[in-house]
């Protein structure tokens, strides 16, 4: 049905398209969900997951897991975040050691996060799934959800070396090819690596977006 639903909309998502060395590794690592510029992309990944039959998992509070959506969001891939102290009295574990927490109570753990954290324009990435796999030590996989191509997928794979800015230069290089659905939303964090720009993409009814640009400037106002 999810493949069918797929080509329907002109899309191509199959393992065929996901090399062998990220098969290996998807149901142990932190997925780099990316370009994040409309609610479109989180349909395209839950789609690329049934269809991969990956089960992509994303954070969110542990409260929201006790209230009456809780078997809709567990459906959908929520796994609850506890920052709670472990001790009466002691401190909250920050957001990268809880998610690392995770990977430790689960053997099995696909987590993906948008590390972009905003559908708007942003110049520079957060880096805290990169924290959370190094310190877990798992894997990073990048996902490739290109509008220009209608492909997605997840087929790229970065062992996380501790030098982030040489691991960054090859993670920005990656999504540098990949068309999101907006654009001019879509920043790489060109703070760390040369990147070429990506040519137009033509929209019905609309003007051909601008090349994607490298020098930071104001999210425009959608």
């Amino acid at each position: 049905m999810y493949k069918l639903l797929a080509r329907l909309m002109g899309w191509t998502i199959g393992r065929d398209h996901v090399p062998e060395d990220v098969r290996r590794v998807l149901d142990r690592c932190v997925v780099v969900a990316a370009p994040h510029t409309s609610n479109w992309d989180a349909f395209f990944m839950l789609l690329a997951s049934r269809i991969l039959k990956v089960k992509f998992r994303y954070g969110i509070k542990q409260e929201w897991l006790n209230s009456p959506l809780a078997p809709l969001l567990k459906r959908l891939g929520a796994i609850g975040i506890d920052r709670r102290p472990k001790k009466e009295g002691g401190r909250r574990p920050s957001l990268v050691q809880a998610m690392v927490q995770l990977f430790k109570d689960h053997d099995q753990l696909t987590l993906a996060l948008a590390p972009e954290g905003t559908r708007q324009y942003r110049a520079k990435w957060k880096t805290g799934f990169y924290q959370v796999a190094l310190e877990a030590g798992v894997p990073i996989v990048l996902s490739r959800l290109d509008y220009r191509r209608k492909i997605a997928t997840v087929d790229k794979l970065i062992h996380p070396t501790g030098n982030m800015e040489a691991d960054f230069r090859e993670i920005m290089a990656h999504f540098a090819t990949v068309t999101p659905k907006h654009p001019e939303r879509f920043g790489l964090d060109v703070t760390r690596c040369e990147v070429p720009a990506l040519p137009p993409v033509e929209t019905e009814g609309e003007e051909p977006d601008q090349t994607l640009k490298l020098e930071p400037e104001s999210p425009k106002q959608l």
